[in-house]
């Protein structure tokens, strides 16, 4: 690893007009900005379609992007649709956060205007996508044009020839739903075609970008209906077990996530495709992955379909080493973080170190006051990734508040935290002096802003991924003093 720094900072959180942040202006401007602060990594969360609760790791599909981030702007731009049509829906009035109810009423409207005019004109450049993305686009316009059919149902109480995909039935709703399959087709082609161009900014800009791979797929997703025979599922498609987390850090009940689990032995059978496909897609997006919930791989909590949550679960045994070989082999330009963070029984430390991948260390998890903690700085490696907090943990503001006074009075002495000091930009220097390859932070933190600013509250249904950064925030002014750190600390 390089030793280098960057921000996370996910695209629905930068500013728009339009209620979200997008691949608009406000995202190059970003890569300005992360120039300017002397940074080499932009971290994002995962960017496909969101489903109900709009957690970005509970996707439509682990291979299409996210319509809600196709900039408006642009689209009128080239043509595809004018600024009072844009102008005359209501995206929200909160600059602050995200309003997912208006942005999911007014989004797709827009959407199909841009497509009335533009399918006819793109048709050769959208067949084209079509063929290259064709190990999943025809499966995911099908899911999404039946489930709009269906008043958005989850595909578990679709009709059960098509649920469960007899031929004629595919056929049959092919043929009857051609028009808004066409429609997601478009979507998707515009989506990449925004991206593409943005990615290819930043890396002028000398950035790489991080991206999250969810070890899990939605059950209700193009993922799960199109091949059901690689998850733990009944004969009737119905999970026999489910996904989740045993009591930790973030709840005493665990977190019952209800992912469906993969069947191990089958994805085995065939070499792990699916596993390299949908690595392959995202090094289409990304040129870091890092892997959510890594000991997944090693062991996986399964939790009874039933349960009411995680508590009921066990322990089972993962791919290992052989599914991390085998996407290596393929994908031998990508490189890979592994999200480690849970406990540290030993299989998993094996795991990681076999597999060769930087694991995490996060500060707001490493003081302790009664026992060592491998989080510290000094007793961290090269080969790891340091992080103030997740999007998962709140700003440091908040954290700080909430700390027991024997983990401040330790905290302060570990940093040197003295009276008046700022404990987020203490906490920032400690981490750039670390000896961890890479250090991230998020903009909440340089930004010293508090609870109002956390992205996910984990085990809590309401009030997530809501938070946008103001125009303005990201100033000359804080590059300026971002890079004076980078460059004291050589990253």
């Amino acid at each position: 690893m390089i030793r280098s720094s960057g921000i996370l900072m996910p695209v629905a959180s930068l500013p728009s007009p339009y209620g979200i942040g997008s691949f608009g202006r406000a995202a190059y401007d970003f890569a300005d900005f992360l120039a300017a602060a002397g940074q080499k990594l932009w971290q994002l969360l995962p960017l496909g379609p969101t489903s109900y609760g709009d957690s970005p790791y509970q996707s439509f599909s682990t291979f299409a992007g996210n319509p809600y981030f196709i900039d408006l702007d642009f689209l009128i731009r080239d043509g595809l649709l004018t600024r009072e049509e844009v102008d005359s829906f209501d995206w929200g009035d909160d600059p602050r956060k995200v309003d997912y109810g208006k942005i999911y009423e007014a989004r797709f409207q827009v959407l199909a205007m841009a497509k009335a005019r533009g399918f006819a004109r793109d048709r050769d450049a959208v067949a084209a996508f079509a063929r290259e993305q064709a190990d999943w686009l025809e499966d995911y316009t099908l899911y999404m044009a039946c489930k709009r059919h269906f008043d958005m149902h989850s595909w578990q109480e679709w009709p059960e020839d098509i649920r469960l995909r007899k031929p004629a039935a595919l056929a049959h709703y092919a043929e009857l739903l051609k028009e808004d399959r066409e429609f997601f087709t478009y979507l998707q082609f515009l989506f990449f075609r925004q991206w593409e161009d943005l990615r290819r900014y930043v890396h002028e800009k000398g950035l790489r970008i991080i991206g999250d791979v969810p070890i899990y797929v939605a059950m209700d997703s193009a993922d799960v209906w199109a091949q059901p025979e690689l998850f733990q599922l009944d004969e009737k498609n119905c999970p026999k077990a489910v996904a989740g987390v045993p009591p930790d850090y973030f709840s005493e009940l665990g977190q019952l996530w209800g992912n469906p689990l993969y069947d191990w032995d089958k994805m085995k059978a065939d070499g792990y495709a699916w596993w390299v496909r949908r690595i392959g897609g995202a090094g289409k997006l990304f040129d870091i992955i890092r892997i959510d919930h890594f000991r997944g791989f090693d062991t996986y909590w399964s939790v009874p379909a039933d349960a009411e949550d995680a508590r009921p679960g066990h322990w089972c045994q993962g791919p290992g080493l052989e599914l991390i070989e085998t996407v290596k082999a393929h994908w031998p330009e990508l490189d890979f973080i592994a999200e480690d963070l849970g406990t540290p029984m030993d299989s998993l430390k094996k795991l990681l170190a076999d597999s060769g991948w930087p694991g995490m260390r996060v500060l707001e998890f490493a003081f302790d006051p009664y026992g060592p903690s491998s989080y510290v700085p000094h007793r961290m490696i090269n080969n790891c990734v340091c992080y103030t907090g997740t999007h998962d943990n709140a700003p440091v503001k908040a954290w700080w508040e909430d700390l027991p006074e024997d983990v401040k009075e330790y905290t302060a002495r570990y940093i040197d935290l003295h009276p008046g000091d700022d404990i987020s930009w203490a906490l920032l220097r400690c981490g750039m002096a670390s000896v961890a390859g890479f250090f991230i932070a998020q903009l909440q933190d340089y930004l010293c802003l508090g609870r109002d600013a956390t992205v996910n509250n984990p085990g809590t249904l309401s009030g997530n991924w809501q938070w946008r950064l103001l125009p303005g925030e990201a100033s000359p002014e804080l590059a300026e003093r971002i890079r004076d750190l980078t460059e004291l600390y050589e990253r």
